[in-house]
């Protein structure tokens, strides 16, 4: 599994480690069933806490990406993809709403909202 740490990015290692978790489920790198790496091993791979991979594989449990099955290991859970894909397009809708929000307490026009959309959605 590849996951990057980010010391520059201002999101918590843990919700990096959980949004790349959850992000190879939806896109289906990880698939049902799969056995992740243990929260030692990903933490020693990563040079990270254990206390940090833990908190990342319980949110992922929480949020019923992985189930975790004592002395066996944690696992991809057996979720409906299109759930998922779901879930992942009604939050990108509530993030959107908030910047149109935002861009019309400045004044920003509809179409230089989208011009910034393109040119972002280009480059990223």
């Amino acid at each position: 599994m590849n996951i990057i740490i980010s010391n520059a990015s201002k999101e918590p290692i843990y919700e990096q480690i959980t949004r790349q978790i959850k992000d190879n489920i939806i896109n289906g790198i990880l698939y049902q069933g799969e056995l992740l790496p243990s929260i030692r091993s990903l933490a020693k791979e990563l040079k990270i806490s254990v206390i940090t991979t833990k908190r990342a594989y319980e949110e992922l449990e929480r949020e019923g990406f992985i189930e975790t099955v004592p002395g066996k290991g944690s696992y991809v859970s057996a979720q409906n993809k299109e759930f998922l894909k779901e879930k992942k397009i009604k939050s990108i809708e509530e993030k959107l709403s908030q910047a149109i929000e935002d861009s019309r307490l400045i004044g920003l026009t509809k179409e230089e909202l989208k011009e910034m959309l393109d040119i972002l959605y280009d480059n990223i």
